[in-house]
């Protein structure tokens, strides 16, 4: 068993060291300046979340936040120079990372557990939009 996870790791390491330079764009984590998580048991809440992984709009970040209940009044957030990043599981733990690549490519991701629980968890952090062009290789939304 040992063996076989390190020939599955090599095997992997060696096919991203020979992917061309340009597949591998270097990425950054990007800060989030504010952050909330949370748990919902109402699985069908979780069609609230953006498809793309992202809110550029103060309308659509209030409509959020009232249907998943996240806290009591909706934060004041300029969305001329700030965004909002949304990742959902239906894992028991989860853990929002962020990432900018050199072309300004977003990837909003999620680490979650494996084990599935009823409902469903929520991770959303504010990040500056500064250099954000596109979100996995699409367009960012029209505000």
């Amino acid at each position: 068993m040992k063996y076989r996870r390190q020939i599955l790791f090599e095997a992997a390491l060696a096919a991203i060291l020979m992917m061309p330079l340009d597949t591998r764009a270097e990425s950054r984590v990007l800060a989030l300046s504010q952050q909330w998580s949370g748990s919902i048991a109402d699985l069908a809440l979780k069609n609230e979340a953006p498809a793309n992984g992202c809110v550029t709009d103060a309308k659509t970040f209030e409509k959020l936040w009232k249907a998943w209940k996240i806290g009591e009044k909706v934060p004041d957030i300029d969305f001329k120079t700030e965004m909002v990043v949304v990742t959902t599981t239906r894992g028991s733990r989860l853990r929002l990372t962020v990432r900018l690549d050199e072309k300004g490519d977003l990837r909003v991701d999620g680490v979650a557990t494996r084990d599935l629980r009823p409902g469903f968890r929520y991770a959303v952090g504010v990040i500056k939009r500064e250099g954000v062009k596109t979100i996995r290789g699409k367009e960012l939304p029209k505000d």
